[in-house]
């Protein structure tokens, strides 16, 4: 009888670790349109998967009367399942419980599971919904934080980290997901900032709101802090299942392989006439790369920011690639600042977790200007030159039109030990465009000329010769920097075969501690 009425006891108590804050305030959580902590961990992972831990954890603060009021779990759930199969490590902060804020506790439960993470080899995943530190523990709380971004920090680049925003995301708290490889906001009930409005108005005289501040537009076009931007949680619980779909369980492994029914040798011939005769005018890279990847399906990430440069995840016969490609239809291609550092980011994540690099190019240069040097255009491209440099997973270039100066260079080019150099025969490889390099070659004797419309012929009969030159892929073929000179409704089998023939490809970099990236 005593030995039931203890099993009693613990149905009892889990019972109750299950209400969090109780039903007042989950109704709260449900009226604001936001789920609770346990009903977004089983929306994220496969049914019936879920394996809670230190589901009896109470907090130790004895401050402000806080030791009258304790609940089992301390504002966070943590605990491992699965998604599609495959191990992994979760939290989701209950913000029915002191409003999500962070505790000694509560800190020491996210940092158990992110070691049990490591110690498997798996992603974990983090849903933040928290007020920020638990005031009543002082430098307790700040010294939680500090735990876990040391784990962030240990995690990189070992294992995928996802954070998950699903409300709000304030003060230092924001620091761990900006650790972490992916970064997802929801419209209207996210937000993060390291200063409130009030605290910014008092400093700054600025009136601002929330959501002009740190909302999910601000972070997922502006600030580049947010990869993703979903409507609803049940979209962001979606999509980053798909994105773990794409991605290896940590460094020392693959990315899985899928089932594809899509056929290697597939030919676009609508590829062969994409690109205008008119070299000025634009067109979308997303259509060259929904025709080439399997079932035209493509994960772009960072999608509202930089849109000047796309990248994403998709699979060529099966296998998770990462592409980065120029975007003609913004800003010409160009890149600036913000686009240099998002693909730098993103080429940099691909090649910790093998995932094998496309490039798709078609860059006219960098932006020009006094507000792009100023804002440091040098470091910037530095950045994105630095990482195909450094990378030493398989790595396709090809270049679909314009590829000029610099960022032909950076653009992973040959000399950056790009493995198989493509080029379609409508690139354009050069120093820069023809108007440009015939001011500089022949100003000169431009300047001499005083008979406007023999200047217009002279420049035209020079323009129509450095094309003939320059604006095709011959001549970076003829040195060997163009392995191939391809047609373009082949492309999609070309670069299959060519990934086929770099899986066994084995580069080392130098012993060092570590690089010293250029930030």
């Amino acid at each position: 009888m005593e030995n039931q009425q203890k099993v009693k006891s613990l149905i009892d108590l889990r019972l109750e670790a299950k209400m969090g804050g109780g039903e007042k305030r989950i109704a709260s959580q449900h009226s604001k349109g936001k789920y609770t902590a346990r009903e977004r961990i089983d929306m994220m992972l496969d049914e019936g998967s879920f394996e809670e831990l230190d589901m009896f954890v109470t907090h130790r603060c004895y401050n402000f009367g806080l030791e009258n009021e304790k609940y089992l779990g301390d504002g966070v759930i943590t605990g491992h399942g699965t998604v599609d199969g495959r191990i992994v490590c979760i939290f989701a902060q209950d913000f029915t419980v002191f409003g999500g804020s962070l505790s000694e506790t509560m800190a020491l439960k996210i940092c158990k599971v992110m070691d049990i993470a490591m110690k498997l080899g798996c992603p974990v995943v983090g849903i933040n919904d928290s007020g920020g530190a638990r005031i009543q523990e002082g430098v307790t709380s700040l010294a939680g934080y500090a735990e876990i971004f040391e784990r962030n920090i240990l995690a990189s680049g070992v294992i995928p980290q996802i954070s998950a925003i699903f409300g709000p995301c304030a003060g230092g708290a924001v620091y761990s997901p900006a650790l972490t490889d992916f970064v997802l906001m929801t419209e209207d009930n996210s937000y993060m900032f390291v200063t409130g409005p009030k605290v910014v108005r008092s400093v700054t005289g600025e009136d601002i709101s929330i959501e002009d501040l740190g909302g999910a537009d601000v972070h997922a076009g502006k600030s580049g802090v947010s990869h993703f931007k979903v409507s609803n949680e049940e979209e962001g619980s979606m999509l980053i299942r798909k994105l773990l779909s794409y991605l290896p369980q940590n460094n020392l492994e693959e990315a899985p392989v899928s089932d594809t029914t899509d056929p290697i040798d597939r030919l676009d011939d609508s590829l062969n006439s994409i690109i205008p005769d008119n070299p000025n005018l634009p067109y979308n890279m997303k259509d060259i790369i929904h025709s080439i990847v399997d079932h035209a399906e493509f994960l772009e990430v960072h999608r509202h920011y930089a849109r000047n440069i796309i990248v994403g995840f998709a699979r060529f016969n099966g296998n998770s690639v990462g592409i980065i490609a120029n975007q003609p239809n913004f800003l010409a291609g160009v890149l600036d600042c913000d686009a240099s550092r998002k693909a730098a980011r993103f080429v940099r994540f691909c090649d910790a977790f093998n995932i094998p690099i496309l490039t798709l190019v078609d860059v006219p240069g960098f932006l020009p200007g006094s507000g792009q040097e100023y804002a440091g255009i040098i470091i910037h491209g530095a950045k994105l030159m630095f990482a195909y440099g450094e990378a030493t997973v398989p790595k396709i270039t090809i270049t679909i039109r314009k590829s000029y100066g610099g960022a032909h260079d950076v653009m992973s080019c040959k000399q950056l030990r790009g493995d198989f150099n493509y080029a379609w025969p409508t690139a354009e490889i050069a120093v820069m465009g023809a108007s440009g390099a015939i001011e500089v070659l022949e100003g000169r004797n431009i300047n001499k000329i005083t008979d406007e419309a023999e200047k217009t012929s002279y420049i035209a009969e020079k323009v129509s010769e450095y094309n003939e030159k320059f604006a095709n892929p011959y001549q970076a073929a003829s040195y060997g920097y163009i392995d191939d000179i391809i047609e373009p409704r082949n492309t999609r089998f070309r670069i299959i075969r060519a990934f086929e023939a770099l899986q066994t490809k084995k580069v080392v970099n130098p012993m060092k501690k570590h690089s010293n990236i250029p930030l």
